[in-house]
């Protein structure tokens, strides 16, 4: 498994753009899978983005396609996920995770083995 640690969420107006950047710790991360998903309060969690590994692709959900944007920079160990358009039902904690070493793409949460703390994105009207 690895260790991951997001940053960058904060408090924004609608329109306005985040940086979100997960940080991984331990080894092979260039061969994870590595997927956002996000929780809003009494909702189930959500699948946002994902990147398949090495970065050979990207997948999205439905509702960010075109305003999100995942990458990764395997020599920093680093995932991003720009944010752009946000809306106010983008507000919720936003997760990252890590799958398997050398596992098939899925966007199913629980084939992801790792996860970070998350990190809050709130955005007002």
């Amino acid at each position: 498994q690895v260790q991951l640690v997001e940053s960058g969420g904060g408090l924004v107006q609608a329109g306005d753009s985040l940086r979100l950047s997960c940080v991984a710790s331990g080894r092979a991360f260039s061969r994870r899978n590595i997927g956002w998903f996000r929780q809003a309060l009494g909702k189930e969690r959500e699948f946002v983005a994902g990147s398949r590994w090495p970065g050979i692709a990207e997948h999205y959900g439905d509702s960010v396609k075109g305003r999100f944007a995942i990458s990764r920079d395997n020599a920093k160990n680093t995932v991003y996920l720009q944010m752009n358009s946000l809306r106010p039902e983008d507000t919720a904690a936003y997760y990252c995770a890590a799958g398997p070493v050398d596992a098939q793409w899925t966007q199913r949460a629980s084939e992801f083995e790792s996860w970070g703390q998350g990190t809050q994105v709130t955005v007002s009207s």
